[in-house]
């Protein structure tokens, strides 16, 4: 007896099927599994994403107050408040006299007060009220890196201000981060030195 042999006929092949509860990878493509995109609300608690992106915060009132400020106040408004504020330090410096103040005189340095050691802007202020007065030599001895520094800081403080209130083109002053951070390190050694109890660093103790 002969047995009748059934050949295959070729069709399409049939995919597999994912386990029950997988979550299919094009899914996560798609905004979550459901395959809903972007503006669709997922399924099983996935959050929609909206077209786009996420919405921006809302600013808060007082940001709203201060943004509506900015806008509608004179471009030289900023920049002469802050004159005012380097003005304020500087009438400071000159009305107080800290050369002739004592060391524990209110207000004061917290950390010198309770450790005795210097602050790393420790001397600043006596700094400042020597160079308002044309002593240089003085204001270095008191704090060099802010004596060393505040060419720089000024150059930078009018070209912005000029800027913004005279659109004034300076030169602009390029300072890499490696020369910000040598500044940063030299700062950091400066502050260790000036508190070492043996000459001559003890020239740098104010």
């Amino acid at each position: 007896m002969y047995r009748e042999r059934v050949t295959s006929v070729p069709g399409p092949v049939d995919k597999p099927q994912p386990a029950p509860g997988a979550v299919h990878p094009t899914a996560l493509a798609d905004g979550g599994p459901g395959g809903s995109g972007p503006g669709e609300a997922g399924s099983e608690g996935w959050p929609a994403t909206p077209p786009g992106g996420y919405p921006a915060p809302e600013p808060d009132r007082l940001t709203r107050f201060v943004l509506r400020l900015y806008e509608r106040s004179p471009r030289w408004a900023v920049p002469l408040a802050a004159v005012g504020c380097v003005a304020v330090g500087m009438s400071y410096a000159l009305l107080s006299n800290p050369t002739y103040a004592d060391p524990d005189a209110a207000p004061t340095c917290l950390l010198k007060l309770t450790t005795g050691l210097d602050c790393p802007g420790c001397g600043g202020t006596r700094a400042l009220w020597y160079v308002l007065h044309g002593d240089l030599p003085a204001a270095a001895r008191h704090h060099f890196l802010f004596v060393f520094a505040l060419p720089f800081l000024a150059y930078l403080f009018v070209a912005w201000a000029g800027n913004q209130a005279f659109g004034w083109r300076m030169p602009e002053l390029r300072i890499s981060s490696k020369v910000i951070g040598g500044f940063l390190a030299a700062w950091l050694a400066f502050s260790v030195l000036r508190n070492l109890p043996w000459a001559p660093f003890t020239s740098l103790y104010v």
